[in-house]
Formats: C-alpha cells, structure tokens, sequence
C-alpha cells in the first residue's frame, strides 16, 4: 500500500493539491509552434465556421522529441482543443480527427496515462497562469491560457473550478495523517485534522457559489459547453470517432467521455477519506469510469485513501462528542458543495432549452444522465452521519 504522507509520489503538494507543481507551460517547443500558432486563433476559425479546413492543412509532427512534464502536458491541451475544434466547431459534429492531431494527440496521451480526449487535467489543471507570480493562485490573479470561443463566462467557468483545485490543497494534505491518527485511535488528533478537512470543504463551497458572477446559465450552455462533450453515448455521434492514421487503432472508432468536473480528484478522495459510500446505480459506474481519465498518480491518490485505515471506523469506535461533530461536518459541507453542483446542472443545463441535438440537455458532457444521480448521491452524503 502507497504511503498517503509522501504526497510528492502522487504528483500532489501542499500549496497547490493537484495542480502542477511547476507553472504550466503556455508555449511549446520551437519545432511545434504551428500547434501554438493554430490554437491562438482557434476561437477566430471557430467563429468563421473554417477551423476543419485550417486544422486538416496542418502537418504530421511527432510528438517523440517532447520532454517530459510541462511541455508534454501543453501539447495535450493544445492537440486536445484541436481535436474537439475539429470534431465540434461546425454545424455538424466530425466523425473523424484527421492524422495531423490524431497521431501526435494519441502519442502524447499514451505517454501520460490518459485517454486521447479533452479532459479535466487538460482543460483545468493545466490551463492557467498567474497574472501576478509574485501573488496567490485565486481568483482575481489567474488567467486561461487556450480557449474555444472565449470571452469571460468561458474563463470564469474554468477559473472557478482552479480556485477550487488549489483551495482544496490543504484538506487534500490532511487526508494522509488523519488516517493515520484513525489508525492508532488518536481521537484528539484525528479530530483537529477532521475540523480543518471541514473548514477546507467550506472554502471549497464559497468558491463554487462565485460561478454565477461572471459565468451566465445562457451563455455556458450555448457558448461554453458544444465543445467539451465527448464521443461515448452522445447521440450525435454513436459509433465514436475515428483517429485517422493511429496504427494500433485501426481506423476503428474511439468511444470517449468528454470533460468533466468528476474527473477531479478531489471530491473522489473525500468521499474515500469519510466512508461515503454510493450504491449501485449509472452515475456509480460512471464515476468509477471517470478515474480513468485522471492523471494516473492522481487516480492511485484515490485508490491510496480508499485503502488506508477507515476514518469512519474510527469516529463509530470513540465516544468523543468532539470527533463526531467534527466528521458530520465535514459531511455537512460536502453535502452543500454537491447541492450547489446540483441547482447548478439543473440552472446551466437541464433547464435551458434545446436548440441542437449536439448539445443535449438531459446528457452530461460525459454522456450519462445526471439530475437523478446527482441529488441521490447528495442524500447519500448524509446519510453517513454519526449520532
């Protein structure tokens, strides 16, 4: 079993959870500045209706010279947005990625562990930088470095989510020694780490209660979120997409979940961490699928805190007042950062209205359906609680 304390093991640190240590790159290498070049105007041949014309001209460049980590992970993102440029950014979806991004994307992402598809360490955790880099990474200090279309709803949306990444550093770190003080039966410590994990979990929720200040219901769903949708269960796109001249695919199409919140660490490890558990249903099975697509030390980040010694256990096993009132609240926020994310789905999805099969209201951009799933996982949050 991996040790939770060695947090630098699973690509995870004090100061910032789960995004990079090391400030993403905003440029590539000098071989591979046509993919930079091309990605600068990709909101521009979005918006002239061209970008498949422009994106099929470009030349097949190998991938094999990037050195590993920010430049790696720069060609992701870059040859991710391309990729769902491509597939998305025309009246009707493609069914196909042509070879000049679907050889080096599908290299890349074999390299780091991910499926070849825009997902959330690409769109969140690597797109960003600080305007001030003397400052702290929040909002107000952060900028998107790729867009699709752009403007403020699109960056807010995305900015939100990074404020929360790095808020969550510090209950992230608490995680590895509150099992440890579980293990032990160290009812006052692993009460005060339960009480900080509580207050990281509130910080996390006054985050996402900011997205509705510059990030408008109307325009996310019209604007923002055509072109994060992936090629599994979408109706547009039943049989996937194929990756042009991928050898080991075959001109086979490639089923794929497009980006996703649930594809974050964070509220996984909680979840772990306090013994929520779910019963079956789709959105369980899915949520299990969504590991998938997470850097792969993060996923075994998760897997590592499922395994540890049982925090619940240890609360059920002690008679401290204290301890429990410190692990129900750490229920109680996580139940309120789910009801926000529930009122959101229904307000910047479910409840717009359909103009387009490309862009359904009652599919998740991972392609389940979700308002169900997502209030009985809530209730099933509280449903843990020690009395």
């Amino acid at each position: 079993m991996e040790r939770l304390d060695d947090l630098k093991s699973f690509e995870l640190t004090r100061e910032r959870g789960f995004l990079p240590a090391q400030d993403p790159a905003t440029e590539l290498p000098r071989g591979f500045a046509v993919w930079d070049e091309v990605a600068r105007d990709l909101p521009k041949r979005l918006l002239a209706g061209n970008v498949r014309r422009t994106l099929g001209r470009l030349p097949v460049l190998s991938a094999e010279t990037l050195s590993s980590g920010p430049p790696l992970r720069r060609a992701m993102l870059v040859l991710s947005y391309l990729g769902h440029g491509y597939v998305w950014g025309e009246s009707e979806p493609s069914d196909h990625v042509p070879a000049a991004i679907a050889q080096p994307w599908c290299a890349v992402a074999a390299r780091l562990g991910r499926p070849p598809i825009l997902s959330y360490a690409s769109y969140a955790l690597d797109n960003w930088r600080m305007l001030d880099r003397r400052g702290r990474l929040e909002l107000g200090n952060l900028a998107i470095v790729q867009n699709f279309l752009g403007g403020a709803d699109e960056d807010w949306f995305i900015l939100v989510h990074i404020e929360i990444e790095a808020r969550a550093a510090g209950l992230l770190s608490r995680i590895g020694p509150a099992t440890a003080a579980a293990a032990r039966g160290d009812a006052p410590v692993l009460t005060e780490h339960l009480a900080e994990i509580a207050s990281g979990i509130e910080s996390l929720c006054e985050t996402l209660q900011r997205m509705p200040e510059h990030c408008d219901p109307y325009v996310y769903y019209h604007r923002v979120r055509p072109y994060i949708h992936g090629w599994k269960n979408h109706p547009q796109l039943p049989h996937g997409v194929v990756y042009e001249g991928v050898a080991s695919l075959r001109e086979r199409p490639q089923l794929l979940r497009g980006e996703t919140g649930a594809q974050s660490g964070i509220v996984p490890a909680l979840d772990a961490a306090l013994g929520v558990a779910h019963a079956d249903d789709p959105l369980r099975a899915y949520l299990l699928e969504m590991r998938d697509y997470m850097p792969p030390r993060h996923r075994a980040f998760v897997a590592a805190v499922e395994s540890a010694p049982s925090i619940r256990a240890a609360v059920l096993a002690c008679e401290s007042r204290e301890l429990r009132e410190a692990y129900n609240e750490c229920l109680r926020w996580l139940e309120a950062f789910r009801s926000t994310h529930l009122d959101y789905a229904g307000r910047y999805i479910y409840r717009q209205s359909q103009s387009t099969a490309s862009n359904p209201t009652a599919v998740g951009t991972g392609g389940t359906p979700f308002m169900p799933y997502l209030k009985k996982h809530r209730d099933e949050t509280l449903q843990v609680r020690v009395t």
